[in-house]
């Protein structure tokens, strides 16, 4: 039987692959809002979290409404602002970032079957997914020139690093309050980040981050 949590991060894993292939900025924010509300749904469905506290359960709660909502609408208004709707002529192409997605998912297998002793078996995919969603943030962040696409990226490392934390925390609402206060700060700099994007293509009529270095003092 195939448990929620399972599905859940197999369409995370896909959402991965498709921000990989996917050119426009748009459609981007879009699937960084559904990655945001199915990895905060994945610890809801685990089973050594079937016992969770009210506290715990208002934690996620919040963190869905962050992740999925806040930060995703905070994005598509800097999208609508600097009008560009696509990522043009990346440093790796579209279909190479998909190739390297897979690489990624099968490194992830190996590291999630190094730590299989000190895992619960639940926990495989999890790592799977959370190492995958780490390295191709990473990976995004690296490779693209537009900061949107860039800030997409750190936002995709940091779903991979609360799923690590998920799949490895004993106490877990230890973990989610770390996480709160972390998506509070996260919040913000999205906020810094429209303000940022909106003077670099206000500047240059766009936001290619290789153009400040351009910049003289």
């Amino acid at each position: 039987m195939i448990h929620l949590s399972d599905a859940l991060l197999s369409l995370v894993l896909l959402s991965v692959l498709m921000s990989l292939a996917s050119n426009r900025l748009m459609s981007l924010v879009k699937i960084m809002a559904f990655q945001g509300i199915a990895v905060s749904l994945i610890p809801i469905f685990l089973e050594h979290h079937a016992d969770m506290a009210i506290g715990t359960l208002l934690f996620l709660q919040i963190m869905i409404l962050i992740k999925g909502f806040l930060i995703p609408g905070f994005m598509f208004v800097a999208v609508k602002k600097v009008k560009i709707q696509r990522e043009v002529e990346p440093i790796v192409g579209y279909h190479a970032s998909v190739f390297a997605g897979l690489i990624f998912i099968l490194l992830s297998a190996f590291i999630a079957d190094s730590l299989q002793n000190s895992l619960p078996d639940e926990h495989v995919l999890l790592m799977v997914t959370a190492v995958t969603t780490l390295a191709s943030g990473l990976f995004l962040l690296m490779t693209r020139y537009k900061a949107i696409t860039q800030v997409i990226g750190y936002l995709m490392m940091e779903n991979g690093i609360y799923l690590i934390g998920t799949a490895l925390a004993k106490q877990t609402h230890t973990l989610y309050v770390v996480e709160f206060g972390v998506l509070l700060d996260l919040l913000v700099g999205i906020m810094i980040m429209g303000i940022v994007l909106h003077n670099i293509n206000r500047a240059f009529d766009d936001v290619d981050t290789g153009l400040l270095g351009q910049l003289k003092d």
